[in-house]
């Protein structure tokens, strides 16, 4: 009399059976976890998601935005927010200008600018700012650094980092710049390298505050296009 099977060389039996006829890859047999794709999530050219609400694809200023933050130019305002309509002062633009070029550092650790404490967190880009020739102060001993900063003024400093080129476009393009004015020649060599093109007024708007977004958008046209 032949001897049947025991239970297990049966269920042995029928899981080679089940290997045959499907492959390894069948979702009827699974050894472990299967890991699944990640899910996509909104991006833009670098690759990795805009975290700011108040930023949004369509703004003129969102890649701008992008690639300060990526290269620690700036952070938000907070965790979710940018505030790209806040004003700056002077001691934020060149924070943010030094932060573009790198962050060096300063030469030397003094400065004749009173209104400059050593700890502040503008001190090393102030200072080194004054050594390059990029920014001088509002008096002699001051450099007023919680002050708003007009958009003349930053072309200004951009213009001084640049070596100070030619200006080569007309004056006629803006009718709030002169050739009289200190920002003529900035203005025109950042009109002609297309780093600003104006308001939608046909006005630079050259002492208006320069606000977040303006600044970053300046900075990421002359420095990072």
């Amino acid at each position: 009399m032949r001897r049947r099977p025991s239970l297990f060389w049966r269920i042995l039996l029928g899981l080679l059976l089940l290997a045959l006829l499907f492959p390894t890859t069948s979702p009827l047999i699974s050894f472990g976890n299967t890991p699944t794709a990640p899910k996509a999530s909104p991006t833009g050219a670098s690759g990795h998601p805009m975290i700011f609400e108040d930023v949004e694809e369509s703004d003129y200023f969102y890649d701008a935005v992008r690639w300060a933050v990526e290269h620690g130019i700036t952070e938000g305002t907070s965790d979710t927010t940018f505030a790209p309509k806040d004003y700056c002062s002077r001691g934020q633009v060149i924070t943010f200008l030094w932060k573009a070029m790198g962050s060096p550092e300063p030469q030397s650790s003094s400065h004749p600018f009173t209104d400059v404490p050593e700890d502040a967190y503008y001190t090393k880009a102030v200072l080194w700012a004054a050594e390059q020739d990029i920014a001088s102060g509002t008096s002699e001993s001051t450099f007023s650094p919680n002050a708003p900063c007009a958009r003349a003024q930053v072309m200004t400093f951009l213009w001084k980092l640049k070596g100070q080129p030619a200006a080569t476009s007309s004056a006629g393009s803006f009718p709030d710049v002169t050739t009289a004015d200190y920002f003529y020649a900035p203005v025109m060599w950042a009109a002609k390298e297309k780093i600003t093109t104006g308001l939608i007024d046909s006005r630079f708007g050259a002492m208006d505050q320069c606000n977040r977004a303006q600044v970053v958008t300046f900075l990421w046209h002359a420095l990072g296009k």
